[in-house]
Formats: C-alpha cells, sequence, structure tokens
C-alpha cells in the first residue's frame, strides 16, 4: 500500500515565480477540482496543496506511475500549459519518497522558511476540502494524520520553529525583548512599505491599541489604516505620533532622514524618556545614524535585522536534522502500518483457519466436556484461545514485516500455500486496526 501513495508538484524550489502563479489551485471549496483527479482510473483518494510557493496534487493509486502521467495531463489541462514543458518543473514521487515529503511539507522542512508555522495549517486545509469532497479514503486519512502528528513532534521536541528568520518576525521579537510585554504598547508606522506593513501586521495581534499610520500621501496612509485597522496620522503631526509611539516602524523612500537626532531630543522631552524601539527598514535609513546615542532610544535597521535573522536560520538548520531523523521514524511507523493493510487479508484468513480448528475440535469433544462446570468449560476455551494466539503469533509476526512489495507478495503467497488459506476470507476488508497495530 505504501508503494501506492503519490505525490506530483511543484514548488519554490523546482519553478520560478513565473510558473508557480500559473500553477494554482486556489480556494477549492467546492472540491470540484479535487475530484477531478480523484476520477482519474487509476486514483483511489486524491487531495491538493496549494500555497504561495507550492501546489501538489496528493493521491493514493494502485498503478502510480501511469497515474503520475495522468496527473501531469491533468495540471496542464487545467492551467492551459503544454504538458511537456511544465514537466521540467514538475517532481513526481511515490512510495516512501512520497511518505517522507508529505511529513517534511507539514513540518515545515521543505518550506522556503524552514520552521515558519503557517504551512501546517495550509496543509489541513487542502485534506478538510478534499474529506469534505468525499476524495479521501483509509489511505489518506492516515497518511494526513501522522503527518499532522509528526508535524507536532517536531515543532514540540526540536527549536526548529523558535528563532524568527524575517525581518518583520526579527522586529517584533526584539521589540519584546527590549520594551517586554507589548500589549500595552503604542505603534506608529511611517511610510507603506511592504516589509514594513508585514512587521505591523506581527506587531497588530500583539498590541491592544490601534496602530497609528502616517504617510506623505495621507490618502494611503487612510488606506492603510484600515487594512490594519488602525488609525491615520497626518504626516505634519509626525512628532505628536512620535510622542506617544513606543514601537515605530519606518520605511519611506525619502533621500534624508526623516527622523533626526534633533527632532528626537525634542520628542524624548515629551515623552519624559519613556524608552522607544524604531525600527528602520528604509534604503535610504530613515533613522539618523546619531539617534541611536539617545539615552532611551533603541534603532534596529535592516542590517541589523538581517544579521539576526541569518542567524537564526543557522540554528534552524541544526534543529531542522533533529527533526529529519523524527520524520524518518514516523515514515517508518506508517509504512509498517501500510505492510499490514498488505498482509491483513492473509492474517485474517489465518486466524479464521485456526479459531475453525480450534472450535471443530472442542464440538468433536462436546461428549466429553459435557460433565464440566459453565466456568471449567470457559477456562478450556481461554486455554486453547491461548494456545491458537502462541503458534499464530510468530507466521503473523513474520507477515507484518516491512520488506519490498516483491518480497512481501512472496511471503504471502507462501503463506497462503503452507497453510491452505486459498478461498478463505483473503479478501477481507479489515476496517480496524486489530491486526495491524499489534
Amino acid at each position: 500500500m505504501s508503494d501506492g501513495i503519490l505525490v506530483v508538484g511543484l514548488n519554490h524550489a523546482t519553478a520560478p515565480v513565473n510558473i508557480r502563479e500559473r500553477i494554482t489551485f486556489p480556494g477549492d471549496e467546492s472540491g470540484q477540482v479535487t475530484r477531478l483527479f480523484r476520477e482519474i482510473a487509476q486514483i483511489q483518494e486524491a487531495m491538493i496543496l496549494s500555497t504561495c510557493n507550492r501546489a501538489e496534487v496528493i493521491a493514493a493509486s494502485d498503478r502510480p506511475a501511469d497515474a503520475s502521467e495522468e496527473v501531469i495531463e491533468s495540471i496542464a489541462r487545467i492551467h492551459g500549459v503544454e504538458r511537456e514543458p511544465l514537466r521540467a518543473y514538475l517532481y513526481v514521487k511515490t512510495g516512501k519518497e512520497a511518505v517522507q515529503h508529505v511529513f517534511r511539507v507539514a513540518s515545515s522542512l521543505d518550506s522556503m522558511v524552514v520552521g515558519e508555522p503557517q504551512i501546517l495549517g495550509q496543509v489541513k486545509d487542502g485534506y478538510r476540502r478534499a474529506a469534505d469532497a468525499n476524495a479521501t479514503g483509509p489511505i489518506l486519512n492516515r497518511l494526513l494524520h501522522r503527518a499532522f502528528f509528526t508535524a507536532k513532534r517536531v515543532r514540540n521536541e526540536t527549536g526548529v520553529g523558535a528563532a524568527a528568520v524575517s525581518v518583520a518576525y526579527v522586529a517584533v521579537e526584539l521589540a519584546g525583548k527590549i520594551l517586554g510585554e507589548l500589549r500595552d504598547k503604542s505603534v506608529l508606522l511611517i511610510g507603506a512599505g511592504e516589509m514594513a506593513e508585514l512587521a505591523a501586521r506581527h506587531l497588530a495581534g500583539k498590541v491592544e491599541k490601534p496602530i497609528q499610520v502616517t504617510n506623505r500621501t495621507f490618502e494611503n496612509a487612510c488606506s492603510l489604516a484600515r487594512k490594519l485597522e488602525g488609525r491615520p496620522v497626518p504626516m505634519d503631526r509626525l512628532e505628536e505620533g512620535l510622542a506617544d509611539a513606543d514601537v515605530v516602524i519606518t520605511s519611506t523612500g525619502s533621500c534624508e532622514p526623516i527622523i533626526t537626532a534633533a527632532r528626537v531630543r525634542t520628542v524624548m522631552k515629551r515623552r519624559r524618556y519613556r524608552p522607544v524601539f524604531l525600527i528602520d527598514i528604509a534604503i535610504p535609513r530613515d533613522v539618523e545614524p546619531q539617534v541611536n546615542d539617545i539615552d532611551g532610544v533603541y534603532v534596529y535597521n535592516i542590517d541589523d535585522l538581517q544579521a539576526v535573522a541569518d542567524e537564526n536560520m543557522g540554528e534552524r538548520r541544526h534543529e531542522a536534522l533533529r527533526g529529519e531523523s523524527i520524520v524518518l521514524e514516523e515514515v517508518d511507523k506508517f509504512l509498517n502500518w501500510t505492510t499490514g493493510l498488505d498482509s491483513a487479508p492473509t492474517i485474517v484468513a489465518l486466524r479464521d483457519k485456526f479459531e475453525k480448528i480450534r472450535s471443530g475440535e472442542m464440538e468433536k469433544s462436546n461428549g466429553k466436556l459435557a460433565s464440566l462446570t459453565p466456568d471449567q468449560r470457559r477456562t478450556v476455551e481461554i486455554v486453547t484461545r491461548g494456545i491458537i494466539n502462541k503458534i499464530a503469533h510468530d507466521p503473523i509476526s513474520f507477515l507484518k514485516k516491512t520488506g519490498t512489495e516483491s518480497k512481501r507478495n512472496l511471503h504471502l503467497d507462501v503463506a497462503q500455500k503452507m497453510f491452505k488459506l486459498d478461498g478463505l476470507a483473503l479478501d477481507a476488508n479489515l476496517e480496524e486496526d486489530e491486526f495491524l497495530d499489534t
């Protein structure tokens, strides 16, 4: 069964942004696109994972090699592109490699920024949509739940997500370290740069007061303030905003510093020298270097923040190695489970045969057992069942062992012939893990 896991997709490592932005499956809340892949003849279960940096089809298939070609053809057709040029950007993974890939993706070990927390929620959303479309079954259900469990282990047992690795994250992390609890702090955003906006969004969840936004074009300040659920401030009232703010994020296109040492000295008097944290993400810089010499003022520019981010990235890579070990451990557990699925009908048939032999011998001995009390008869039942279980244990354990598909099939064939299981419960549909997790 593990050989039937299939992943076809592209991501930030295999395709440039101009390709990634064309190959997407946004939303699909109705499940219509997911069902297109589920309806491919060789596919029994399917789901779509679509983010800004990846688009993947994850499937359970009894013929993954044939199914992969159909999936590639469908991806090309859905997006109106030629199949062969698209193929150069795609990866096709099957079996153990596919399982490991899914676990690594969910654990954020395959992300552009290792350890970023968003991907797990995106995987869960993709799985939910597929389940709602009735496109999943026992194999993908188990695969995804084990992926979620693996991601939780990686998050809890390693520091892969502990260190901030983007400039925006670093800025917010440093603000908290310097100023302490941020909930009651005031934030002023100067300019409308993308990175400054991102840092403001990270801060928005940590502060209770509306973020103030100022910009040379007041209409732009109003627009961004609405997006942040904040309050616009005219640029000519900048000093009032600075006097009120505990955290200032600045990213303007000014050629000259707009926050000078002289201005900050005036502001600090009005603030009664309460500490202020200045995040300067502008190039050229918005904050005059001499500002950092003023007591109670903490200035970080983009180079300072990037240096911290790079250092943290090194820490994450080290922790990611520990995460990879957890992934491999969980992959082996999943493969053992799928091997049990392959063996389950034979195991059921073997147990049925042993039980028929036991119950048959008990029937033959009914006359000799007639004098037994009910308690004594129950004891005989327990003893004979125990003997059967002990006899069955070794062959069942052997059938559950992981190996290549050809070797497993050989073992199953030998067991069926050795115990003459042909015609017994070999088509059993095992729903529970009774024989798989013991």
